[in-house]
């Protein structure tokens, strides 16, 4: 930075120790799914990126990789630290020195939160030129494409990091290799998916259980990842956006709504482009994805509503404002995310009738799936099955999915001489296996 004194070896050496003192490991700490693919990874030459929202687990992994690799010396540097303020480019060779000074040379890189230093690949990149092998994370999905893209083609490997799931957050119960339940493991199961429904995944939250982390944690993404970021001159404009997708999770929103709402008691913000500029913003820092309207056309499926969900189901709850329909709102919020961590395509149908997600891979779909609380209601019932049927039609599919809290079963229905197979799964279940269904 012009005009700023460049950080002394004396002041990166003192951060770098205080970080090695204060790297606690995570008492009880939960065993994550990405552990084994990025082990894998920790083979290769490439630069291995986890990207993710704020405090989601990525240090933990970062720390679980250089465990694996067994040496205590390796190059850890965590830049999310108010003393690194003025961090620039060339204190990346300051930094260097520093760390061979405190630890001998040495070949791997471990440097967390690095998307807050200008021109950081450059440096990254020059050290994967020297033959290093380097772990970085980040939080902000836009920045990292747009530096990665431009300066490290081929040379890296991106792993995406979800807050904790279900069946990591249950593993503890019912091992994770278990596909068959007891009834035992069953009980045990359901009582952990409702105090999963009521914590979410974030890992300090589920230990800490202080709403005010919750918020602590919003406020650092809004104001570092966002407001901070991309120089935003209403916060207030983009805290009623970010109150208003809250409070609607898992419903379609148009960008004309959204101007409306946020101008209600007087013009805040004058364009759609502004609006849309501001979910993109949120939507970078991962705190909300926005999911299209699946259409053949791809100007109309551009055009339509996107439904909005969030990334953790008890910050959206802490954040929006909550009503007597939410159970299968937050039910479908978990089917999201759970579908985008595993890796779909992901999209909603309306035409006639309406059906939650359309999963693809590439130009295929998969899977069609319903999301609702019970099917108890006959009219609740008839309303989830035709929206499945006529989805099922549309990609020519012959068996649908309908994720419920509790109720299991398969049925098949034949109308106008064609057969449908309904696969009725509940939520704690699919969300523990990999639940996939083929036709007959």
């Amino acid at each position: 930075m012009e005009g700023l004194m460049a950080i002394s070896q004396e002041l990166l050496k003192r951060i770098i120790l205080d970080q090695h003192e204060n790297n606690d490991w995570p008492e009880p700490y939960i065993q994550r799914t990405a552990e084994n693919r990025l082990s894998k990874l920790g083979q290769n030459k490439e630069i291995i990126v986890l990207s993710g929202l704020r405090r989601c687990g990525k240090s933990v992994l970062l720390e679980h990789a250089r465990r694996l690799r067994g040496s205590g010396n390796d190059y850890c540097f965590n830049f999310e630290d108010e003393r690194l303020v003025t961090f620039g480019t060339d204190d990346f060779e300051v930094l260097h020195q520093t760390l061979i000074s405190l630890y001998g040379v040495q070949k791997t890189f471990y440097l967390d939160e690095i998307q807050n230093i200008p021109a950081w690949e450059l440096f990254v990149r020059r050290m994967y030129n020297a033959g290093c092998k380097i772990y970085i994370t980040g939080s902000n999905a836009n920045l990292f494409s747009e530096e990665l893209g431009t300066r490290l083609t081929g040379r890296y490997i991106a792993l995406d990091i979800y807050p904790i799931s279900f069946a990591e957050f249950s593993q503890l119960d019912v091992p994770l290799e278990r596909q068959d339940f007891s009834t035992t493991e069953i009980g045990l199961l359901k009582k952990r998916y409702a105090e999963y429904l009521e914590l979410g995944g974030i890992p300090a939250y589920i230990t800490n259980q202080d709403t005010e982390y919750l918020s602590s944690l919003y406020e650092s993404i809004l104001y570092r990842d966002i407001i901070a970021r991309y120089k935003i001159g209403n916060p207030d404009a983009l805290k009623k956006l970010v109150f208003f997708l809250a409070s609607n999770c898992s419903k379609e929103i148009a960008l004309s709504k959204l101007l409306g709402m946020i101008n209600n008691n007087g013009e805040i913000i004058k364009s759609r482009t502004t609006i849309s500029d501001y979910c993109g913003y949120i939507e970078n820092s991962f705190l909300c994805f926005f999911v299209n309207r699946y259409d053949d056309n791809l100007k109309a499926q551009q055009q339509a509503p996107r439904k909005v969900y969030f990334i953790d189901h008890a910050l959206a709850r802490i954040l929006g404002f909550r009503t007597s329909e939410d159970r299968g709102r937050m039910l479908e919020n978990i089917v999201f995310i759970e579908l985008k961590r595993r890796g779909y395509d992901i999209f909603y149908y309306q035409d006639s009738k309406e059906c939650d997600f359309i999963i693809r891979e590439g130009a295929h779909t998969q899977q069609v799936i319903q999301v609702c609380a019970e099917l108890n209601d006959p009219s609740t019932k008839t309303r989830e099955i035709s929206g499945l049927i006529e989805a099922m039609d549309k990609f020519s599919l012959s068996v649908g999915l309908i994720i419920t809290e509790n109720e299991e079963y398969t049925e098949t229905l034949e109308i106008n001489d064609k057969k449908y197979k309904i696969v009725v799964v509940p939520i704690w279940k699919w969300l523990r296996i990999f639940y996939s269904i083929s036709p007959p």
